[in-house]
């Protein structure tokens, strides 16, 4: 195996989708010298990259020039920081012509092997079969490093022309049994990505000629002189965990090294991620992020369990991984689903902004900025460049929820109060018991609990018996029927099909249960299990196995149902903590209440999540980082009223 360095301290990935910047600091440090990851000292890479990314699953037309004026500041402003990635984003590729979009088929650049090249209208550098060769040099000279955004297996384009694949061990077409292998020989049409089906397909992994292809890609990006992938469409709801198995092997025999991303993260849990974090570098784990409070919110919950799970720093591709919370929308920004702007500044407020970073920098998340750096102003500069949260996220250790605090609400004056009921009316905060339907590992014992009911002659339910709320609780049921083929139809579909079922909606059964989302949706937005109009799709078909596990044939994930009392609006309050690397413990409070909030907590509590350090008559110097105030020596307990959707972050060097 190949000795390699590679830089994670901080990742700057930054795609334009017109020029929607995210700053995906997979690392986030203040000015610090850069740790390795080698295999030969994989332990070594305490912190997550930091980088820019610009991730709009609509908007991509950026050109190469706006993509190196962006690089050239973050080379001038923001690389003595550690951000140290340049990322373009999706669709690199595709023609800005009338009638391409996000999933529109025919418009994309190939070359005479099937592989996406630089579209040369936009990337002018990439003209003669060059690539990304000059513009990665460019960013090279910069001092920064180049990635780029790919999506699964090969192009629906390639399939249809049926493109030879290239042997690069030959220089020719891949030859095996006596016969050249074409790109329809190893697509998969019926394993399309879910939300780009006309764009991509899975490549049969089992075939050498699969393999090839798949190999062929990723030595040519690292001729181009990339240093980082984000590998779309592969993981979530919409894992492949055989091409991310085979592009990770293949990363390693490169002579160069690749920082390897995964996405998208819906319905991830953290049992699907131990099957992936050691192929890769980081990966997704929530669905796409935008600049709204409910998006910032949604983050609470997941990150805490990865964090449980102990996944933030596990081992990875020759070195660590990282859990990926996605984009920071800040700054600068356009409209999801526009081609246009960017035209408005992010909806987040101050606190807003204040709260994701914090958050971002304690769960040690590859950071990703969102917005257009040609006109960063000095708020978010100053955010995206404080050194207490770039020292957290690159060199803090025991990172982890603290639930041990108490809040009560500030005082509130009459309009207060009617502000409160006012928005309490608005958000609807009404509970009720649902059924919550998510997809996991097949091996863990969760997924155990499905089973077939007949009830008729005709008719049969699978229903989910298991981990119920209530012994009362009306079980979770769903229709079971066979997919309906034509007899000639079934001999086409019979190895894809067979042996399967479509699970049908109790009130509608012309609508059947998908487990991958058809578009990629914004945190929000995403809800786990979606019904839509029955068709022969492997997203929709289903394996109901001996041991009660309910497998899919698009993911080979297995739904599970969890009984939850759902809440319509966010609230309450947060904390996280975390040891830095000279013994300072950091506590953070978040106040996801619409209202301000007292939050509190115990010095001596501290005890429960820091290791081998006994806090019972403790002194602690305390300074609160945004308010600036300096509380001096404090002994009991750290209190503080926190504005809506705010946070405090306090910074103890106890003694």
């Amino acid at each position: 195996m190949m000795t390699m360095k590679l830089r994670v301290d901080i990742f700057i990935s930054l795609s334009l989708l017109f020029l929607l910047l995210l700053l995906h600091l997979h690392l986030n440090p203040t000015r610090v010298s850069a740790k390795t990851l080698s295999n030969e000292e994989p332990e070594h890479a305490s912190s997550p990259p930091r980088g820019w990314n610009s991730y709009d699953s609509f908007s991509w037309i950026v050109s190469e020039e706006e993509f190196l004026q962006n690089a050239q500041i973050i080379s001038e402003r923001l690389h003595t920081y550690g951000y140290e990635y340049v990322v373009v984003d999706f669709l690199w590729f595709r023609r800005k012509v009338k009638g391409a979009y996000t999933d529109s088929q025919g418009f994309d650049v190939i070359d005479k092997w099937g592989r996406m090249v630089p579209d040369p209208d936009r990337w002018p550098s990439s003209a003669g079969g060059k690539g990304f060769t000059e513009v990665a040099n460019k960013v090279h000279s910069m001092g920064l490093k180049f990635g780029i955004h790919v999506m699964r297996g090969i192009s629906t384009q390639a399939v249809n022309a049926n493109t030879p694949i290239l042997d690069t061990t030959t220089g020719g077409a891949y030859e095996e049994s006596g016969r050249k292998w074409s790109a329809k020989d190893i697509g998969v049409k019926e394993r399309a990505c879910a939300w780009m089906s006309h764009g991509f397909m899975s490549v049969d992994t089992k075939l050498g000629a699969g393999r090839a292809f798949l190999r062929s890609l990723y030595e040519q990006y690292a001729e181009w002189g990339v240093d980082f992938v984000k590998h779309d469409c592969v993981f979530g709801a919409d894992l492949d965990i055989n091409e991310i198995s085979v592009v990770s092997k293949v990363l390693k025999q490169l002579d160069r090294p690749i920082l390897y991303s995964l996405s998208p993260g819906t319905s991830v849990t953290p049992a699907m991620a131990k099957d992936v974090s050691g192929l890769a570098n980081m990966y997704r784990i929530t669905a796409d992020d935008w600049d709204s409070w409910g998006d910032v919110a949604s983050h609470f919950d997941v990150t805490r369990d990865f964090s449980t799970a102990n996944m933030i720093g596990a081992k990875g591709l020759l070195g660590k991984s990282w859990p990926d919370l996605d984009m920071l929308p800040l700054g600068w920004l356009t409209d999801p689903g526009s081609n246009d702007g960017p035209h408005r500044t992010s909806k987040l407020n101050a606190d807003e902004q204040r709260t994701q970073m914090t958050l971002w920098s304690m769960a040690k998340s590859p950071l990703m900025f969102g917005g257009d750096l040609r006109k960063l102003d000095e708020t978010t500069y100053n955010l995206l460049t404080n050194p207490i949260l770039l020292e957290i996220n690159s060199f803090s250790s025991n990172n982890m929820e603290f639930p041990y605090i108490t809040s009560t609400n500030s005082f509130k004056s009459k309009n207060d109060v009617l502000d409160e009921q006012s928005e309490r009316c608005l958000t609807d905060e009404r509970t009720s018991d649902t059924h919550f339907l998510s997809l996991t590992s097949c091996t863990t014992l969760k997924a155990i609990g499905w089973s077939a009911e007949a009830l008729d002659q005709d008719l049969e339910q699978i229903c989910w018996k298991e981990h119920l709320g209530s012994k009362h609780q009306e079980l979770f049921c769903l229709y079971k029927k066979e997919p309906l083929l034509s007899s000639d139809e079934k001999m086409s579909y019979k190895h894809q099909f067979e042996g399967k079922l479509q699970l049908l909606a109790t009130d509608r059964m012309d609508f059947c249960l998908g487990a991958s989302p058809t578009q990629k949706l914004t945190s929000r937005e995403f809800e786990r299990g979606a019904f839509l109009p029955c068709r022969r799709d492997t997203n929709q078909m289903w394996v109901l196995n001996s041991n009660g596990t309910l497998a899919n044939s698009y993911s080979g994930l297995c739904a599970t149902v969890n009984s939850v009392e759902a809440e319509v609006s966010s609230g309450g309050t947060r904390s996280w903590v975390a040891t830095g690397r000279r013994g300072e413990i950091y506590v953070a409070f978040f106040n996801l209440n619409p209202v301000k909030t007292v939050i509190s907590a115990m010095i001596s509590d501290l005890a429960h999540v820091v290791p081998g350090k006994n806090f019972n008559g403790t002194s602690c110097n305390c300074k609160e980082v945004w308010s600036g105030k300096d509380f001096g020596v404090i002994k009991q307990s750290i209190s503080m009223t926190v504005e809506v959707h705010g946070c405090a972050l306090f910074v103890l060097n106890c003694y």
